[in-house]
């Protein structure tokens, strides 16, 4: 039988392109970008200013220079469109009449539905928010295993690149504290891996009012200034402007948490990344737990919390995730 040839393409026949920005160099078009912070540190807030200016043609933070007014869909699915959704967007001076909505009510949306595409192209949408990612990752998704994440994220990056749409993911994170910012979102690192832009919003110690937006990762620019923004119950929402802060220095700025908590709640992220891709012995997992000051008890207790199990190959105990173990385990 002859074998076919491998189909090959040469780098010097791709033509080049420059990438094209919704908001430089923190929102690309036709690219995912994520933006995580803890519950009520502001991230939809700061998603609905960005679209009342994005939809009005109002210049965006620390510029002069107007843009055309885009059309946008927003996505959420904690907060209700009639009593919040939309009367934030009237207080931020958004055109609503710019603004657009999937209906899910006779069929929840997720990141491989194939209307997200069809209504990017139906209204000629510049810009899709899906808040927050958990609601729309699908039933059978687990947001932990990177062989789940990737497919999907794959073919979310593939509507944000035929149809330039710039797509935003709101996403909580999780509860690694002393660990890096890209490892706190709420998930696999596969999650961040797949978005070419990552940003965090949280609130600064010093002044409870002040919301900041950092940038985590910037894969097409460089990072761009921290921004910040304001929170007042009397005053209400407004732009602070460059604010002099890291993303490191506004992750050390979240909520404490006491210290077993932060322990355990690491212990268990990083068996979700170890475990991942199969079985690993157990000797292996106490020595690396070790290294980030994890006591073996507290890896054992979140073995538990996330239902791994165990079990035992000639001399070497294994633990591994409960999808995909074929051993007798216990």
């Amino acid at each position: 039988m002859q074998e076919t040839e491998v189909k090959l393409i040469m780098i010097s026949e791709v033509p080049a392109e420059k990438v094209s920005w919704l908001w430089y160099p923190y929102i690309p078009f036709g690219k995912i970008t994520i933006v995580q912070g803890d519950p009520g540190d502001g991230k939809t807030t700061f998603i609905l200013a960005v679209t009342a200016l994005l939809t009005t043609g109002r210049p965006m933070p620390e510029s002069d220079i107007p843009t055309e007014p885009i059309t946008v869909i927003y996505q959420t699915a904690e907060d209700g469109l009639s009593d919040t959704i939309k009367p934030r967007l009237v207080e931020a001076g958004a055109d609503c009449t710019k603004v657009a909505v999937i209906d899910e009510s006779y069929q929840p949306l997720s990141l491989s539905d194939g209307r997200l595409e069809k209504a990017i192209k139906q209204i000629n949408a510049k810009l899709l928010i899906l808040d927050p990612l958990q609601a729309y990752l699908g039933e059978n998704i687990d947001m932990h295993r990177a062989n789940e994440v990737r497919p999907t994220f794959k073919q979310l990056a593939g509507i944000a690149e035929r149809t330039g749409c710039a797509i935003v993911i709101i996403g909580h994170m999780n509860k690694m504290n002393g660990t890096k910012g890209l490892y706190r979102g709420l998930g696999s690192i596969d999650i961040a891996a797949a978005a070419r832009s990552v940003l965090l919003v949280g609130r600064c110690r010093d002044s409870p009012s002040i919301r900041v937006m950092a940038h985590l990762k910037s894969s097409l620019a460089p990072e761009g200034k921290s921004i910040g923004f304001e929170l007042d119950e009397l005053t209400g929402f407004r732009w602070v402007g460059y604010y002099d802060i890291t993303a490191d220095e506004l992750l050390s700025c979240n909520h404490k948490i006491e210290e077993g908590q932060t322990k355990q709640a690491q212990a268990e992220m990083m068996l979700y990344e170890i475990l991942r891709n199969g079985a690993v012995p157990c000797s292996d997992i106490y020595a690396g737990m070790a290294k980030q000051n994890i006591s073996r008890r507290t890896a054992e207790n979140a073995k538990k919390s996330i239902g791994a199990k165990s079990y035992k190959q000639g001399s070497c105990w294994y633990w591994i995730l409960p999808q995909g173990n074929n051993a007798t385990t216990q």
